[in-house]
């Protein structure tokens, strides 16, 4: 099986617990949770404790002044959690000696999201009253991690894959100075639509409809959504590779099963809220106010985020200060293309050679 493939196949077991030895130890590593008090979210709910769980890397430092120089803050994507970022392909080509994000030199903050890993979430004990969050509260709250509890008071890089590409979107946009540069990696900075919003939708058609949900306060975790996931999974590889691995009817099955069986292992509600999360998603109107530079990288042969349509090519035209690259297909494993960060790392180490401080 594919690497990427399987790093993906693993995110329910490691938003559990990610076993020690399939990570190496970093720098100054450490993780730990903070509570956010008096949360409000754009639903207006508040919640008196949000738990905000994270890992950093290394060591912050300060210029003259006391400004933070070297923070590096890392999102995940929408089924991840902050430990994929730790996995052997994806962190060995960024953290390593002499790497574009060298943990020796830099200051890393990789947060799990709400609603995933350690971070609150509906299946806490919640359920259907948490609070339905979207994507700027979960923007929000990783600031007020990084101010509030870790004094970063600015960042010289914000990197996201996925949902956190998006959100990398959105960090430039509503907040233009707080760091030196954006790195949005297979996302869109327009709102989701088309076959990417309607996969979403018919995940949260078959929750919302399962006679089991009971509005979210169900007792028996509802699993009607299950048989939807396989297809959208099937979005995330390129066609090519999954060609590969299911070369006929029997193998088709059992990687469909597969699917299937990872899906039934996560809670319903968790599922739902990530969903609809993004409901409210779109930093095109903002644009114009991005004055940090800003890197773009997407996959020709991603099918979630489709370079045919041509959408964030017309956006960076936009932005003065942003570059956009379009990974050629070939060893890349569609949307999965960014678990292999060797695809993309040397795009990066070009941005961060010539970055300049704010």
């Amino acid at each position: 099986m594919p690497r990427a493939l399987a790093h993906f196949l693993t995110i329910p077991m490691l938003a559990i617990a990610a076993p020690a030895s399939a990570q190496h130890q970093w720098p100054a590593q450490r993780s730990a949770t903070a509570t956010l008090t008096d949360m409000k979210f754009a639903d207006g709910k508040i919640l008196p404790g949000l738990k905000i769980r994270y890992t950093t890397i290394g060591t912050l430092r300060r210029d003259a002044r006391g400004r933070a120089i070297n923070a590096v803050l890392l999102l995940h994507s929408t089924s991840g959690v902050g430990s994929n970022w730790l996995k052997t392909e994806t962190a060995d080509p960024l953290f390593g000696p002499g790497k574009p994000l060298d943990a020796s030199r830099y200051y890393i903050v990789i947060p799990d999201g709400i609603g995933r890993g350690g971070s609150s979430k509906p299946s806490d004990g919640l359920k259907g009253a948490f609070p339905h969050y979207r994507y700027r509260d979960m923007v929000a709250a990783n600031y007020r991690l990084l101010t509030e509890t870790l004094g970063v008071d600015h960042l010289r890089l914000v990197l996201g894959v996925s949902m956190g590409g998006m959100q990398s979107w959105m960090w430039a946009t509503l907040y233009p100075d707080y760091m030196d540069g954006a790195v949005p990696l297979v996302s869109q900075p327009v709102a989701l639509s088309g076959r990417n919003w309607m996969m979403r939708q018919v995940t949260i058609n078959a929750i919302r409809g399962d006679p089991d949900w009971h509005d979210g306060n169900y007792t028996k975790n509802p699993t009607l959504w299950t048989v939807t996931a396989p297809a959208l999974t099937m979005m995330l590889e390129s066609a090519a590779n999954l060609q590969k691995l299911a070369p006929n009817p029997a193998t088709g099955r059992a990687l469909v099963l597969k699917y299937q069986l990872e899906a039934a292992e996560t809670d319903a509600n968790d599922v739902l809220w990530g969903r609809e999360a993004a409901e409210d998603y779109n930093p095109a109107p903002d644009i114009g106010r991005i004055r940090t530079r800003l890197l773009a990288i997407n996959f020709e042969d991603d099918d979630v985020n489709v370079a045919d349509l041509g959408t964030t090519a017309a956006a960076m035209r936009h932005i003065p200060t942003g570059k956009y690259v379009l990974v050629p297909a070939g060893a890349t494993h569609g949307h999965l293309s960014y678990v292999n960060s060797e695809l993309w790392t040397p795009y990066l180490r070009a941005f961060l050679k010539n970055l300049p401080y704010r």
